[in-house]
């Protein structure tokens, strides 16, 4: 018993030490974000975490002990991703520039703010890669794009780009969009020659447009950037499609409201980061994959879903280029990165799939 005894006070005065030399190694971890924050290197890196193994590994004198080393080091590395996370977090509220595709008083940055909040600094690029771009070259800390469309369905250029770029998507949310026709002051729907707007306001208006068949109907970049342009036109021929927000923005008038087909047209907007943020309120998860072309690959895959008891909440195909028929398959789904069945269900993924990305583990956004 006495032998008992001296070995766990052994124990006791090497967990005081361990505990002394792991409030030692937060601090340094504290001295490294800010030292990558200042100097804008990516704050997490894989190859940093292998070292750290590596060099653990080399200076164990008990390989016995190596497997449990290693769990160990990888646990204490997620401890300090953790705090890395908290102290990001902290500088975001203060000074995060948030990217979004469009100009003032476009649905993305309408988007951007109910999000993030009015104050937010933010940075309006031409095209949604821009928004890629800038965020690989530190321009921006976050963007935001809209994914998804109620009335017309996905948004296939951000899908492929999702998967071209190693970013992570950290949140979503769903704005209520509602189209509207809008001219200078004093036009009314007898002017009206051209329409200008983006592709996607000009489907969701399709039953609205289909009453007025000799109007020429112009895609745009933007609905916003479209009603900048018939303001700075001045012409009374000119009408742009796009929100309340962007009529009073640039001075037009409102000819005809709500001219969407669906009363209910909203559209899902996914926000973008360098870093997939771990958090336990975390409940949905989106990642792409590819498959061999025969039969039964699919149903393979979709059955791991089932087979783990997580909720498929989307599945969207997108076509691999220069491989004729073969797609990219695009799944959300819900779960928490962290949870057992969905590592589970990842790695049965995975083993049946030619390729496998994780997009992103983030709140699903709330309707209440």
């Amino acid at each position: 018993m006495n032998d008992l005894l001296e070995i766990r006070r052994q124990i006791d005065n090497v967990d005081k030490e361990i505990v002394r030399l792991f409030e030692e190694r937060m601090k340094l971890v504290l001295k490294v974000v800010e030292y990558k924050k200042l100097n804008n290197i990516d704050i997490f890196q894989s190859s940093r975490e292998d070292e750290v193994i590596k060099n653990g590994i080399e200076n164990l004198k008990d390989k016995r002990f190596q497997p449990y080393l290693e769990k160990y080091l990888n646990f204490i590395m997620k401890l300090s991703k953790e705090l890395q996370s908290e102290v990001i977090s902290s500088y975001e509220k203060n000074s995060i520039i948030v990217g979004f595709q469009g100009v003032s008083g476009s649905f993305s940055e309408q988007a951007l703010f109910e999000y993030f909040g009015e104050n937010t600094q933010t940075r309006a690029v031409e095209y949604f890669e821009d928004i890629f771009i800038d965020l690989k070259n530190n321009k921006i800390d976050y963007g935001i794009l809209p994914i998804e469309n109620s009335s017309t369905g996905a948004i296939s250029e951000v899908y492929d780009l999702l998967n071209k770029y190693d970013f992570y998507i950290t949140g979503e949310i769903c704005l209520k969009v509602d189209q509207n026709l809008l001219g200078i002051p004093g036009a009314t729907i007898e002017d009206i020659k051209e329409i200008y707007s983006h592709p996607q306001a000009f489907s969701q208006s399709s039953e609205f447009l289909k009453d007025h068949p000799n109007w020429k109907l112009i895609p745009y970049h933007n609905t916003a950037k479209s009603a900048e342009y018939v303001k700075n036109q001045n012409n009374k021929a000119l009408a742009a499609i796009g929100s309340k927000r962007a009529a009073k923005i640039y001075g037009l008038d409102i000819i005809r409201a709500n001219i969407n087909f669906n009363s209910n047209n909203s559209t899902r907007f996914v926000v973008i980061s360098k870093i997939m943020k771990e958090d336990n309120n975390n409940n949905k998860i989106s990642i792409v994959f590819s498959i061999p072309h025969k039969v039964g690959c699919l149903y393979n895959v979709l059955r791991c879903f089932a087979e783990n008891n997580l909720n498929l909440l989307k599945i969207e195909s997108r076509p691999i280029l220069n491989k004729p028929w073969e797609y990219f398959f695009y799944v959300d789904f819900e779960g928490n990165i962290k949870d057992e069945k969905v590592q589970n269900a990842i790695d049965a993924v995975k083993n049946n799939s030619l390729y496998l990305k994780i997009l992103g583990n983030y709140k699903k956004h709330n309707d209440n």
